[in-house]
This record gives C-alpha cells, structure tokens and sequence, in this order.
C-alpha cells in the first residue's frame, strides 16, 4: 500500500508501483474508439503510462494537455493517458482540447489496471479511481521510471526520454 493526499488528507492505494528494473505489467484498457488498448501494441516503443484519476479535474485535464504537447517532441514513444473515465469522456476531452498525440485510454471494462499497477485508490472520496502516476517503459517493456505524483506537481513533466 502506497500513501498519497487528496486536499492535504492521506488516501491509500491498493498497492505499489512496478518497481524500476521489474517487467511491467501487461494490460487491457479501451481507447476513445472502443477498440482495445494494450501493451503490446507498442511493441519496440517506449510507453510512457499518464495515469490519474479523471479528466474531470483541473489537475489531471492539465497533465494530458502537457503530455500532449511532450509527446509531440518524442521519437519511439506512446504516452498512454489512463484514468477510469468513459471512452466517451476520454474522447470529448480530446476532441474539444485538441489533444491528439497521445493515446486515451479508460480502464472502465476490465478494472484492473488500478489494481495491477498498484494505484486503485482504497479509501476516502475518490475510492475506486486511480492515484496520479507516472510510469514508463522501455522497449522491452521493464521499468524505467514509476512515481506517484504529488498533490501539487510544480513540473507536471520529468524528463525521461
């Protein structure tokens, strides 16, 4: 169990982080399209995995605006922006932002991701969604990098590529 905060009061997740040096978990989330969205379809790519808890925050509609724009200066990389929220809204959000170089994906079909990659959110009001994260994964899929983010992230982006 991991411990992040919400307004300043400490909330829970189910369970850590991949470990740098581990093999990252595989998923299976659902892209604005419906269609499936999985690990291995970026195959010889790193994947650099935005995760947070709803487009509907200003915090995390933040975060994928500025991955967005990130994601447009990499070579061989997929940002891969994952929260609970409806394909739907992933694809509203989108489209209304101009988002268009990462990939959205929701993890409202399997509901496993959360709990796979330790950031399923255990008590308080935002129980069942995930903590804001970060991880990224090289070609081959080990970790490189995994964080929980801040409440208040003063750099929404590290440099990692």
């Amino acid at each position: 169990m991991s411990t992040v905060t919400l307004k300043g009061n400490p909330i829970n997740t189910i369970g850590e982080l991949p470990s740098v040096g581990s093999k990252g978990p595989d998923f299976l989330l659902v892209g604005s399209n419906l269609a499936d969205v999985k690990n291995a379809d970026f195959a010889g790519k790193r994947i650099v995995l935005n995760i947070f808890p709803s487009l509907d925050t200003a915090t995390c509609a933040a975060s994928v605006r500025r991955f967005n724009v990130e994601a447009s200066k990499l070579e061989n990389a997929a940002v891969v922006c994952v929260s609970k929220d409806l394909p739907f809204a992933h694809g509203r959000f989108c489209t209304t932002e101009g988002i268009a170089n990462v990939v959205s994906a929701s993890e409202f079909r399997s509901n496993n991701f959360g709990k796979t990659y330790g950031v399923m959110i255990t008590d308080g009001p935002l129980q069942g969604l995930m903590a804001r994260a970060v991880v990224v994964l090289d070609q081959d899929g080990t970790v490189l990098h995994s964080q929980l983010v801040p409440e208040s992230p003063k750099n929404l982006i590290i440099n990692l590529l």
